[in-house]
This record gives structure tokens, C-alpha cells and sequence, in this order.
């Protein structure tokens, strides 16, 4: 049995933790040893988020949650000392005072509209009441306590945005493939693509992608991804607008060229399935179902909300956007090769691969000739004044940057690599005279 395991890599976030808590400890022997730099290292790991965002608002609850339970810890420890003269302390007494307080503690998140912040709170005002009553100086604890936690903070914070320096190529459409380019059949994508593709487009970078696959199934596999441009979908027939859900731009075969397809197919008793797009609306019309894997796709995709199957001919007039049959690849190899004979390539283009999804089985897919993901790709760049364009790609020769290992995260790397270049202030750049 082939072994399939690889330790995973090792990202930025796990580098920047060490570097912070390392800081976290220099700090502490800075400042004599005062303190407890646990608290600090703790706020820390707490703020180290995979965004500069989340690290932000990570941060401002630890902070809120740090001086609600320091408070409310620092009240306790007075009535205990001041008001009971300490004769509770260690006590069922004492504990049941510190329960009740505890609903102080959360009551007053609560109070002051930071729910989100009632665990932390609780956790400072617990660490105090609990774990250092009894200390010499209590009072003197408690501000260390606040003090130890807002250091922890402050190099989460400093450590997770300092970057080398980086230009921004903000003038360029970066176009990447999704089979075989960010993933790798059924895998999903990994953690380090996931928050380095999101943080490179939440920074300006004109990124889309461009797939054979519908735009329906780009929203299932690209789910956590920040897309923010509309995307180069069924093989470069459609332009879609994830965010609107509307079809910007399609390439379809009139309803003649439709027919004359229909009637090829009909002939050579092919079962297939034709897509259209009728306001904003993907209808996919189909007469029966024939063998399992036309079965499976039916069942799968019918519950999107995106994709609307619907059993009866195609209505007189339509614009057809692409026809798709599958069936076993052995079939669907005899069926591409007489299709050939008939469809002329000057009026459609046709392709024919294997499916990476239902093993055995191969599709043919017909479209109106023009149909490239190139060309689409060249009005999308048009319609955004963009002059220059990069595509990621799996395929020698079809695209500017090769992507041959989906699985190392090379399409992100090499992203970022040309989106934000290091420019170091003693490095000029070469210049031609």
C-alpha cells in the first residue's frame, strides 16, 4: 500500500510565534524578571492569527478581556484583605464569593456590549482570585498581570506585520487555473494557500481564476478564498460574477448551431446534456439519464442553488453555452473520433478528457468556436484597463508562469513572488538608458 504521508510545512505563523515568544522572555529579563512571562507568551499565541485583521481584533479582545478581569480581581482582593481582614481566604467561603463574582465578571461583558471578551475575563479574574490571593503583594500581581498580557500583545502585534519590503504590482490581472494548479484533484487547498492567496488579494492583487469547471463548482472548492474579481468559467464561455451572481459575458453558439449539434448526436444516439444561460441563470436541459456516472452528476449538482436541471428539449430560439456528455472512457474515446468526421472545427470547438472525479468515465464537451479561456481572459483585462496579464497554468507552453506540483504550493509562491517583489532600499532596481 502506497504511504501518501508528508509532514506538513512549516509556515510563517509557526516561525513568528517562536521569534514573539522568544521576545516575550527577552522582555521579561529586560525588565529584571518582573512579572510572569507566561501571561505574556500566552497573549502572544493568542494574537498570532493567520491575518493582520484578526490578529488586530484578536488583540483588542484580549486587551478589553485583560482589564475587566484585572478589575474586577483587583475589587475581590480588596473586600477579601480590606473588608473581611482576610479570614475567608482559602475558605468554602471564599469560594463561593469568587463564583459569584464570576457572574459579575461576565454580566459586565455583557454590560458593556464585549460578550466576545467574557472568556478572557474570566480567566485574568480567575488567575488573580484564585491562583495568587495568598501572594505577599497581590496588588502587585495584578498589575503585572495587565502589564505581562499588554507586552504579549504588543509583539503578537509587531511581529505579525513586519515584513521585508515589498512593491506591489497592482497593474497586472493574474489569471491561475484550478485543476492541477492550486489543487490536486480532491484535496483541498492547503492552509498556507488559503491565507497567503487571501492576504495577497485583500492587498490589491488583481487575481482570478479560469477553469473548465462551472461557476457553481468554483464557489464549492474556492469557498474560503477572497475572490474579489469575476472569474473565467466552462473553459472560458462565461465570465461570472461570484459576488452578484451574474453573468458578466458569455460566448454561446446560436440556436442554429445548437441544432445542427443535435441533430449530429441524435444520429450517433449520444446521450448528452446542453447548458444555457438565461438571466443569470444556468439551465442545464437534459432527456434521460444513462449510465452512473450521469446519474451521480445529477443527483450531486441538482441541490445547488446555481445550477437548475430541467427535463425536456431545448426551447426554440435559445443560445447554447456549452454541450457536455460523459460516459465510459473507452465509448467516449469511439464517439470523439467519428464526432470529428462531422463537427468541423472552423464552426466549434470540442475537447475530450478524462474524469478526475468518476474513474473510468470521460467527457466531450462542444462549445462555439471562439471560446478560449485566453480570449475571455483578454476582455476581462480590457474591460479593467489592464494592459499586462500572467497565467498560472499545469499545461508546457499555455501559460506564462508552469505550475508541475499543485501539491507544494508553487502557484501562491510564485504569486507572491511576482505580485510584491523584495525591493531593499540599497538594491536599485536595473534601469536601461
Amino acid at each position: 500500500m502506497k504511504n501518501d504521508f508528508k509532514l506538513p510545512h512549516v509556515g510563517q505563523r509557526i516561525i513568528r510565534s517562536v521569534c514573539a515568544v522568544c521576545l516575550c522572555f527577552i522582555v521579561y529579563f529586560l525588565r529584571g524578571c518582573q512579572g510572569i512571562p507566561f501571561y505574556s507568551a500566552l497573549a502572544v499565541l493568542q494574537c498570532m492569527q493567520p491575518y493582520c485583521s484578526s490578529s488586530f481584533k484578536m488583540a483588542k479582545k484580549r486587551s478589553i478581556g485583560t482589564f475587566i478581569g484585572a478589575f474586577w480581581g483587583f475589587l475581590v482582593i480588596m473586600i477579601q484583605i480590606y473588608v473581611l481582614d482576610g479570614q475567608i481566604i482559602g475558605t468554602f467561603l471564599n469560594y463561593m464569593l469568587i463564583s459569584v463574582f464570576t457572574g459579575v465578571v461576565i454580566y459586565s461583558t455583557v454590560v458593556l456590549n464585549c460578550k466576545n471578551n467574557s472568556y478572557f475575563s474570566c480567566v485574568v479574574f480567575l488567575s488573580i482570585v484564585v491562583m495568587h490571593i495568598e501572594d505577599a503583594h497581590p496588588f502587585i500581581f495584578v498589575l503585572n498581570r495587565v502589564v505581562d498580557t499588554l507586552i504579549g500583545v504588543f509583539l503578537a502585534l509587531i511581529v505579525n506585520t513586519v515584513h521585508l519590503p515589498r512593491g506591489k504590482n497592482t497593474d497586472v490581472l493574474y489569471v491561475s487555473g484550478i485543476e492541477d494548479v492550486l489543487l490536486t484533484g480532491r484535496e483541498p487547498l492547503t492552509d498556507y494557500s488559503k491565507v497567503e492567496l487571501n492576504r495577497i488579494i485583500d492587498t490589491g492583487a488583481n487575481f482570478t481564476v479560469a477553469t473548465i469547471k462551472t461557476p457553481a463548482s468554483v464557489m464549492e472548492s474556492l469557498s474560503d478564498i477572497h475572490l474579489k474579481l469575476p472569474i473565467i468559467a466552462m473553459d472560458g464561455a462565461v465570465l461570472y460574477d461570484l459576488n452578484e451572481n451574474r453573468y458578466l459575458k458569455t460566448y454561446p453558439m446560436s440556436y442554429k448551431q445548437a441544432e445542427k449539434i443535435m441533430e449530429i448526436l441524435r444520429k450517433e444516439d449520444v446521450n448528452f446534456f446542453i447548458n444555457v444561460v438565461v438571466e443569470d441563470v444556468l439551465i442545464i436541459y437534459y432527456h434521460h439519464l444513462e449510465n452512473e456516472a450521469e446519474t451521480q452528476i445529477y443527483k450531486q449538482m441538482r441541490r445547488s442553488p446555481h445550477r437548475n436541471y430541467v427535463r425536456r428539449n431545448l426551447p426554440e430560439g435559445e443560445e447554447v453555452v456549452y454541450f457536455m456528455m460523459i460516459d465510459q472512457t473507452e465509448k467516449i474515446r469511439g464517439i470523439y473520433e467519428r464526432l470529428k468526421t462531422k463537427i468541423r472545427p472552423d464552426e466549434y470547438k470540442m475537447i475530450s478528457y478524462e474524469s478526475s472525479h468518476y474513474p473510468g468515465y470521460s467527457y466531450i464537451k462542444i462549445y462555439e468556436k471562439e471560446v478560449t479561456r485566453e480570449r475571455m481572459t483578454r476582455y476581462l483585462a480590457n474591460d479593467m484597463g489592464i494592459h499586462k496579464i500572467t497565467t498560472f497554468g499545469s499545461i508546457p507552453g499555455k501559460s506564462d508562469v508552469l505550475v508541475e506540483d499543485s501539491n507544494k504550493n508553487t502557484m501562491v509562491k510564485e504569486l507572491k513572488k511576482l505580485f510584491e517583489p523584495v525591493r531593499l532600499p540599497w538594491k536599485k532596481e536595473d534601469t536601461k538608458g
